[in-house]
């Protein structure tokens, strides 16, 4: 028995050895094949600029109305709430005071008026006997001084009359400048005192107004960075988030950053001739610094962010190989960041199948649904 088992096992031996050295057929393990990954081809496309900001409106000139001398209101010549012109009279101050003291100024310019002119009389006639030596010089050096005083006298005179005017014309308070008057503070019979704390009543000029925006002093100089043009206008959001119907301009930016926050002040002015916008109201802008002609954008899908926060991307190169490549990232356009350096026009970003892969490996590319991202005509907001 033990002799046929022998007799079997040599000839079932042969055979596995010739299987096993027989070669594989097509269905069995291979070398595995390169993953599969979808990319973007970049390309520029026009880009507009836009920074959108919050702020509040502020009035373009304020004038605040207080007595320059004392007396009591007479009168006051406004309308609250109405528009004033420059030079209007607001409030009368009772003027009897300041008309006795102008009357008085007046007698006491015409008095040492008088007096210089007969000084200046007798000294003439004095001068006219100093050659026959009938006065002595001293008499004639006499007349001469006090005529100088004389005219000394008129000049004081002169100044204490035009102070008198100068008060009687304070008796009518007018609007230095034009705008929308308030509410009047005081009413008739109220005791004014000259420069009060008090102030009468406020005068703002609503056409133009400004409006002012605060932004990051990074920002700013990121802003600065990528303007591609000069000019900048400006849109207004209202609180119904309506838009403003005039255009405005960036009228200039703080030269200083509060040191608590980091911001800077930006102002804008827009035109206001309907007076919808009002002192206090709370906007929100955007300003259009143009169209970047050239500009490079990439898929959000295809950033992520290192441990050190920078923006990185994995493109394939012309092997077919995953590159890892740091760049330089602006502003959110829509789906898409906005590329400032990092990359070029033809690079193939991998936007799908990240997960398959790192920098080295082999891969075979399929293009990737287009975005919005790498589109033309977009907007750039900030």
């Amino acid at each position: 028995m033990r002799v046929k088992m022998k007799l079997l096992t040599a000839p079932l031996a042969a055979l596995l050895l010739v299987a096993c050295s027989e070669p594989q057929s097509g269905g069995g393990m291979g070398a595995p094949s390169a993953p599969e990954v979808g990319v973007v081809t970049l390309n520029t496309a026009p880009l507009a600029l836009v920074t959108e900001l919050s702020g509040r409106t502020t009035d373009f000139r304020q004038a605040q109305i207080r007595p320059q001398v004392n007396g009591i209101l007479q009168q006051r010549m406004f309308t609250e709430g109405q528009l004033v012109s420059a030079g209007d009279v607001l409030y009368k101050i009772d003027a009897a005071p300041y008309q006795a003291a102008l009357a008085n100024a007046k007698a006491n310019l015409g008095s040492n008026k008088a007096v210089a002119h007969n000084v200046k009389l007798k000294m003439e006639r004095l001068k006219g006997l100093l050659g026959s030596k009938a006065v002595s010089q001293q008499d004639y050096d006499d007349a001469q001084a006090t005529l100088m005083q004389a005219e000394a006298g008129v000049a004081s005179a002169e100044a204490a009359l035009q102070t008198a005017q100068i008060n009687m014309n304070y008796t009518q308070i007018t609007a230095p400048i034009s705008g929308q008057i308030g509410r009047s503070e005081v009413t008739e019979g109220a005791l004014l005192t000259a420069n009060q704390a008090q102030v009468l009543a406020t005068i703002r000029q609503l056409d133009p107004i400004y409006v002012d925006l605060t932004q990051s002093s990074a920002e700013l100089l990121k802003l600065k960075k990528q303007n591609a043009s000069d000019k900048v206008t400006v849109d207004l959001l209202l609180d119904d988030d309506s838009t403003y119907a005039e255009q405005g301009s960036l009228q200039f930016s703080e030269v200083n950053v509060d040191p608590s926050t980091g911001m800077v002040t930006l102002r804008a002015v827009f035109p206001n001739k309907q007076g919808d916008l009002l002192p206090g109201m709370f906007v929100r802008a955007r300003l259009h610094h143009g169209v970047d002609n050239n500009a490079l954008l990439v898929p959000q899908a295809a950033v992520s962010r290192t441990p050190k926060g920078q923006a990185s991307v994995m493109l394939v190169n012309a092997d077919n190989q995953v590159e890892a490549r740091i760049i330089e990232v602006g502003r959110a356009v829509e789906q898409g960041w906005q590329v400032l350096s990092g990359l070029k026009a033809g690079d193939q970003v991998i936007v799908t199948g990240l997960q398959k892969v790192r920098p080295g490996s082999q891969v075979k590319v399929v293009n990737a649904t287009a975005n919005k991202a790498n589109g033309t005509n977009n907007t750039a907001t900030q």
